[in-house]
């Protein structure tokens, strides 16, 4: 859990192992994790990356909660998504506006487009092309070999940490920048959620370079009264030495499994969820108020 920027390795969505029963909202292009919710009635929805997908996980968090409360809860998750694939999509926006509640996974600030260079507009993970202002910052650097955002940001860092730097803070702009927005746009109660295995960080904190990448807690506190509210849920110890328990994945995936919240963080986190959750949707008739 927690992947250092250098690491290379590619949580990818080709595993076989466990049936994601694939489906799609609304008039979205996009393919999210089934079986499909129906959304004729009050439901909640969840926005967020790989954690909220729940990549090698029969049951995550959005699912817990659902049998918790026992109203459906849409899973919008994408595997390596960021911001810019709510921001989009509308009728993504729309479906979340719907929505009782939406819970906003805190995603890293790697995979979205900004004044340096442009990421896919549905797999934010992968490097598109590079802008004027980041060749003239690294003029040695050949952008054409870069896939990935991650990839390409830790060859930066490695060739000049002052001049990355520079890259960190226009990421962070962006990330604010896009993370206000999307908050704006989703009409009813937002609920950020922070989901790592360690607190947001400070800036210059060993953290900033691991999921959820570069966001530091003045970032997660400039956006924090945006919302509704915002919860800080941080995988324990116990969680954390689980490990691998629960999860369903091919012999080969075992690494890629290995670096994501397993079952048991995801209950921490929808037990963390699941009270608020409750009393949004009594207050706003959605559950009754009973025990």
């Amino acid at each position: 859990m927690g992947r250092p920027l250098g690491d290379m390795r590619h949580v990818g969505q080709g595993d076989r192992a466990l049936n994601y029963f694939p489906c799609r909202y609304g008039g979205s292009r996009l393919l999210f994790r089934g079986p499909r919710r129906d959304l004729s009635g009050a439901y909640l929805a969840f926005l967020g990356g790989t954690e909220t997908y729940g990549k090698f996980l029969p049951r995550p968090y959005p699912a817990v909660v659902e049998q918790a409360l026992g109203l459906p809860c849409v899973n919008l998750g994408g595997v390596n998504a960021g911001v810019d694939l709510y921001l989009r999509d509308p009728a993504l926006q729309a479906l979340a506006s719907g929505a009782v509640a939406t819970v906003v996974q805190l995603t890293g600030a790697q995979n979205l487009s900004n004044r340096f260079y442009s990421v896919h507009p549905r797999r934010n993970d992968r490097f598109l092309r590079s802008a004027g202002p980041l060749h003239e910052l690294y003029p040695e650097v050949d952008f054409t070999r870069f896939h990935f955002t991650r990839h390409m940001l830790a060859a930066l860092r490695d060739t000049s940490d002052d001049r990355f730097a520079l890259v960190q803070e226009e990421l962070r702009t962006a990330w604010l920048a896009r993370m206000r927005q999307l908050i704006a746009q989703i009409a009813g109660p937002v609920v950020l959620l922070w989901f790592a295995d360690h607190s947001p960080p400070d800036p210059g904190a060993p953290e900033e370079a691991a999921d959820p990448l570069f966001v530091t807690r003045p970032m997660v506190e400039a956006v924090r009264d945006e919302a509704a509210h915002c919860l800080e849920v941080v995988i324990t110890d116990r969680a954390r030495a689980a490990g691998t328990q629960g999860m369903v994945f091919a012999v080969d995936e075992e690494l890629a499994a290995s670096e994501l919240p397993g079952a048991l963080a995801h209950e921490e986190a929808a037990d963390a969820l699941a009270p608020l959750l409750r009393d949004i949707a009594v207050a706003a008739g959605a559950l009754d108020d009973g025990p």
